[in-house]
């Protein structure tokens, strides 16, 4: 799909990889869609320097259904050709130490507001028989680590929910990409060792800048791809943990302890 002139809302833009991609699909001179929790003034002026048709921004918290009602409302007359559900949330650790209300907010962010956007901006896409729904899974959508059990399963879900509109909307000219995310140099990657450090080596972790992800995201719009998956040390664990999926749990119980 060619981005030029092309309407495309992005959530989770204030920083991280929304940002990141905004501005990497800037110079394709796209009309840009942002979703924020806060303003940013600066950003939306260097998305227009950059090359972007337009930049309009919308300012939502994404964990109230009712301000993801009002965010479509307020969308209701744009002609969205790609939605990026790209805001989330990170928990981690033992299940038994992670508060149940960070746990509700990120299902709120990860998996509810996803479905809710997609929900009331698909009827459209539809109708004009054109459009892309990107949705931000995890590498945690198909490798289950101790410590990320409520993470992976809201990515889990995302990845479930993704490759079922795949087969649904097959002949519709509405296709759909999901991200297989692996470890991207944000402030989120930074909490991981926070979460997940007591009880996870994690000496191996390591990661690639967002602006670098977000050329490959831009790429894999550009090729209508149905998935972007890592490559390298990422690539090959994660076709370990799909095919064999014993062998990697014992991989991962070898860096694990309670």
């Amino acid at each position: 799909m060619q981005l030029r002139n092309q309407h495309m809302v992005i959530t989770g833009v204030n920083r991280g990889i929304g940002k990141a991609v905004a501005l990497a699909c800037a110079a394709d001179a796209p009309h840009l869609h942002l979703v924020l929790r806060s303003l940013d003034l600066s950003l939306e002026e260097e998305l227009r320097r950059r090359g972007a048709s337009s930049v309009h921004s919308y300012v939502a918290d994404l964990s109230q259904p009712s301000q993801v009602a009002a965010l479509l409302a307020q969308l209701s007359t744009v002609p969205i050709d790609i939605l990026f559900n790209n805001a989330g949330l990170l928990t981690g650790g033992l299940l038994e130490t992670q508060n149940s209300d960070d746990i509700a907010l990120m299902l709120s962010v990860n998996v509810a507001a996803l479905i809710q956007l997609t929900h009331g901006i698909l009827p459209n896409m539809l109708a004009r028989k054109h459009g892309k729904i990107i949705n931000h899974g995890s590498v945690s959508s198909l490798m289950y680590f101790p410590c990320a059990s409520t993470y992976a399963a809201a990515k889990a879900a995302v990845y479930a929910f993704t490759k079922s509109l795949e087969v649904e909307l097959r002949g519709t000219g509405v296709s759909t990409l999901v991200l297989l995310t692996a470890g991207v140099e944000t402030a989120m990657f930074d909490n991981i060792p926070k979460l997940y450090g007591s009880n996870l080596q994690l000496n191996l972790l390591n990661g690639i800048s967002a602006a670098d992800y977000a050329q490959a995201v831009r790429t894999a719009i550009l090729n209508d791809k149905t998935e972007l998956r890592p490559s390298g040390a990422a690539g090959v664990m994660l076709r370990l943990a799909q095919h064999w999926p014993s062998l990697f749990q014992r991989l991962v119980a070898s860096r694990f302890q309670r």
